[in-house]
């Protein structure tokens, strides 16, 4: 895949047609055309924001990497998030510490606890990752 295909793939995910895309990025629909096929190069100002508007680095935009984002959270952190969210979920004394209407939880519910705690634990360290990666690190490629 080429920087033209990858463009044309993030373009195709929001559902936009080559039109649309040209008008945010203020460029002429034959432009971009150019540009997904490979006939011309957008510059760097024209990738730093198809970067912005794809929310993807710039080494995702031009195949360098394909983490999307430099901040998107490694499978080790993922584990760890998941062990941390069930570490709260044991952390309650008993079923009756936390209840609904005065009724223990049941293994469903549970289970949607862990599933919003562990939501929100990645967010927030995707967010920490953002914040404090400086950005001379945030496109340098890599998995």
């Amino acid at each position: 895949m080429n920087i033209g295909e990858r463009i044309a793939m993030l373009r195709k995910e929001r559902g936009w047609n080559q039109q649309q895309l040209a008008d945010k990025i203020n460029v002429s629909q034959s432009t971009l055309a150019m540009w997904e096929t490979d006939k011309r190069r957008p510059n760097t100002d024209a990738l730093n924001d198809l970067a912005d508007i794809f929310n993807v680095s710039l080494d995702f935009l031009m195949y360098r990497t394909n983490k999307r984002r430099y901040y998107e959270l490694t499978d080790k952190e993922t584990e760890d998030i998941a062990k941390q969210a069930q570490q709260i979920i044991d952390g309650m004394n008993s079923d009756a510490s936390v209840n609904f209407y005065g009724e223990p939880m049941t293994d469903e519910q549970k289970q949607s606890m862990r599933d919003i705690i562990e939501m929100g634990l990645r967010i927030n360290k995707e967010k920490a990752k953002n914040k404090f990666t400086p950005k001379k690190y945030r496109d340098t490629g890599g998995d």
